[in-house]
């Protein structure tokens, strides 16, 4: 544990290579089976019409440019010097493995990259797909991130997933047999939940001991089927205080050892139509670590005590 109340994956990269390493997005041209391989029909009720994410992309130039114009502004932000490629808008498996060699290989070739991490979808990560990634999990520091959202199959469906929480195991146990380290996406405030029904989402990621784990908040984009019920008065909104609080109940309920990657998000601004108390990232974060300290709470503390009362 670092000063934070929980475990800050930011500082076991910085342990591992010795300074400051950052994530730079690229967008490699993937689309998503739930959009029948096409960027132009809706997918999820929630995903941005440019693929989650894609925010400050440049998709017009070359994956190797797109990584270099990434790498001068980490440096002049942060002085980093050390970089993970991040594989992030759409499904980043979603083509032959030919195809996906050729892509990864090219953004590890980039001076300065030490690293790679492939979001994607539980129904695309085929055994001869994770085969791959267990190559690069064995060559690199590498990351397996999965968008799996809800545990709940009705949530799911509503969503328009396109999948259920069993292809989710499906493709969890296909990579943990493989030993890549999984770093699984999931998202409070959505449409029909119950506080306890999310609860029930963080206690199933402990069980399972995820390596790594994302909360995001709902969004509610512009464009989107989500934005549309919104703007017909179809979908509530966590207000702040209740995210945080979720948030922190959340983390008591996480298995001790998960890496805890991102604990809110940011729309893109000229598309978001609520939450837009969202867009003060760091009042957001700031909130969460005086809650934590409020209660005296840390992450997997819940989950220790559920474990010892058995």
């Amino acid at each position: 544990m670092s000063e934070k109340r929980y475990r800050v994956y930011s500082e076991q990269l910085k342990r591992t290579f010795g300074g400051r390493v950052h994530k730079i997005s690229v967008d490699a041209g993937f689309t998503c089976p739930n959009r029948g391989g096409t960027r132009q029909r809706p997918g999820c009720l929630f995903c941005d019409p440019d693929g989650s994410g894609a925010v400050g992309i440049d998709r017009d130039v070359s994956l190797t440019e797109q990584i270099e114009r990434g790498k001068e502004v980490m440096l002049r932000k942060y002085k980093a010097k050390k970089f993970i490629a991040y594989f992030q808008p759409f499904s980043n498996t979603f083509a032959p493995v030919a195809k996906l060699r050729t892509l990864y290989d090219q953004a590890l070739a980039v001076d300065g990259v030490v690293g790679l991490a492939v979001g994607t979808r539980p129904d695309c990560l085929p055994p001869e797909v994770l085969d791959l990634l267990a190559e690069y999990h064995r060559r690199t520091d590498f990351w397996l991130e999965i968008g799996l959202q809800s545990i709940h199959d009705a949530t799911l469906a509503f969503l328009r997933r396109g999948h259920d929480y069993a292809c989710f195991l499906n493709a969890f146990e296909g990579a943990r047999e493989r030993g890549l380290r999984v770093c699984v996406h999931i998202i409070l405030g959505l449409p029909g939940e119950t506080r306890e029904q999310m609860l029930a989402t963080a206690d199933e990621m402990a069980r399972l001991q995820v390596d790594g784990i994302k909360i995001h908040l709902l969004h509610v984009l512009e464009g989107t089927p989500l934005g549309d019920l919104y703007q017909q008065g179809g979908v509530e909104i966590l207000e702040q205080d209740a995210y945080v609080s979720l948030v922190v109940d959340f983390l008591e309920r996480l298995h001790p050892e998960t890496f805890i990657h991102r604990l809110t998000g940011d729309g893109p601004r000229n598309l978001l139509l609520a939450p837009l108390w969202s867009l003060n990232k760091w009042e957001v974060l700031n909130a969460i670590d005086a809650e934590l300290e409020r209660r005296k709470a840390v992450q997997g503390a819940e989950y220790l005590r559920n474990q010892g009362g058995r």
